[in-house]
């Protein structure tokens, strides 16, 4: 029985400096727990030059990844590198060279995860991705094993730490978007790109993973309906705090008879709601089980230590493993066909902002054609508007049907007396 573990490592960032970190404070602690002692061999950089103030002890740098994935010393390989074609090469070599593989890398694992667990299977290599997911919150584990008995129903969550912050000074600070975005990369939250954050796709991505292991069905990222934070206004924070709710990117994933539906869209949470106090950059993942009932899942969803500590869970998970002899038996195939509801089984409350001419009959007008499509409403809101012929409209509609609720979005937009619709928004909460 193996004494000591070897592990490659493939980044040196942020969290790959946090696994070093956390390996080599807590190595008495790891000991003790699997039985053996865990040594990085060798770290790939991209830049051999460049000056780094973590000490990496016997630890050699390499710039060539056949040094790490063809070393037949090594057993594991810790991915924090990032990235998705170049990776997805590395780690397919790694895996065909016998080695179990722990990765962060959530775009790899959301786009590439069933060939990545193949391979996997072929060889009797383990993979894991905890950190992939809501940084340090252990939402991956727990699905998979602490509610493994349980049939999952919904689940959702703010899995984006950057959005949320930007949604939270919005509404604490009344600053603008565009401001609070920069505030946010000037203080590291942000990218400097910031496309995947503010757009969805990085939330799309993880609600992508959270969804195959949840329903146990093959989804991929394109059925993830998206809809990003971009051109969110402080008037929609305003007038929906005013309603008794607070307007949050969520990931929404849901699970019933008609089929699975899942989403990424900023959403009105009413106040109450456990989401709704979940502020900055934190993270928190809300589960309906039909067992269970409600469970939440709350942390940071980032940082150098939060993800380091996934990150070496997962190792520590692969290291009992080894020394059990059951690498590469921990993933299930799906057990489901993928199952898409259709449109017409898609129900929620809606929020509409828009602004209509000051004309007699108006409001009439406006409901008799969410009338024929047998909406009702659930909250009205009218303001004068800064234009004196102009009325400024908010309305929470009871559930409707997405393909409904798209008709008659269509008939508002031919009405003469429509100026523009402003916004449209999920509501949770109510029927």
């Amino acid at each position: 029985m193996k004494q000591t573990i070897t592990v490659g490592l493939l980044g040196l960032g942020t969290v790959g400096s946090g696994v070093i970190e956390i390996l080599r404070d807590h190595q008495e602690s790891i000991q003790h727990k699997t039985g053996c002692e865990v040594t990085i061999k060798s770290v790939l950089v991209s830049d051999l030059s460049k000056s780094r103030d973590l000490p990496t002890g016997s630890t050699t740098l390499t710039d060539q990844y056949e040094d790490i994935t063809r070393d037949p010393e090594i057993d594991v390989i810790v991915e924090v590198m990032g990235g998705i074609d170049h990776t997805l090469t590395i780690l397919l070599e790694a895996i065909e060279h016998g080695k179990h593989i722990v990765t962060a890398n959530k775009d790899l694992i959301a786009q590439h995860g069933s060939e990545l667990f193949e391979a996997c299977q072929k060889r009797d290599c383990d993979l894991y991705y905890e950190a992939s997911v809501a940084g340090g919150i252990p939402i991956i584990r727990s699905i998979m094993d602490g509610l493994s008995s349980d049939r999952i129903r919904k689940m959702m969550g703010i899995v984006n730490g950057t959005t949320n912050y930007i949604m939270t000074k919005m509404s604490q600070d009344g600053a603008d978007f565009d401001s609070i975005l920069k505030e946010a990369q000037d203080l590291g939250f942000a990218e400097a790109d910031p496309t995947a954050d503010v757009d969805g796709l990085d939330a799309a991505r993880k609600m992508t993973i959270l969804s195959i292991l949840g329903f146990s069905m093959p989804f991929n990222l394109e059925d993830v309906e998206v809809k990003g934070i971009r051109g969110l206004s402080l008037s929609d924070i305003k007038y929906a705090e005013e309603l008794g709710y607070r307007i949050k990117l969520i990931g929404i994933a849901e699970n019933d008879d008609s089929g699975v539906s899942v989403s990424v869209e900023p959403a009105l949470l009413p106040s109450t709601h456990p989401l709704a106090s979940v502020n900055d950059e934190f993270n928190a993942v809300y589960v309906y089980g039909d067992a269970v009932g409600e469970t939440m899942f709350y942390g940071p969803g980032a940082g150098k230590l939060p993800t380091a500590t996934a990150v070496v869970s997962d190792l520590i998970a692969v290291l009992k493993n080894i020394r059990l002899g059951t690498t590469g038996t921990a993933y299930v195939q799906p057990q489901f066909p993928k199952q898409v509801k259709p449109k017409t089984e898609q129900l929620s409350k809606k929020y509409i902002r828009l602004h209509v001419l000051d004309q007699a009959g108006m409001l009439n007008k406006i409901t008799q054609i969410f009338a024929q499509y047998d909406i009702s409403f659930d909250q009205i809101i009218q303001r004068q508007s800064d234009n004196e012929e102009e009325r400024e409209l908010m309305m929470v509609t009871h559930k409707v049907s997405e393909e409904d609720f798209e008709k008659a979005r269509q008939e508002l937009e031919q009405l003469p007396s429509i100026r523009h619709i402003d916004s449209i928004f999920r509501v949770e909460g109510g029927d």
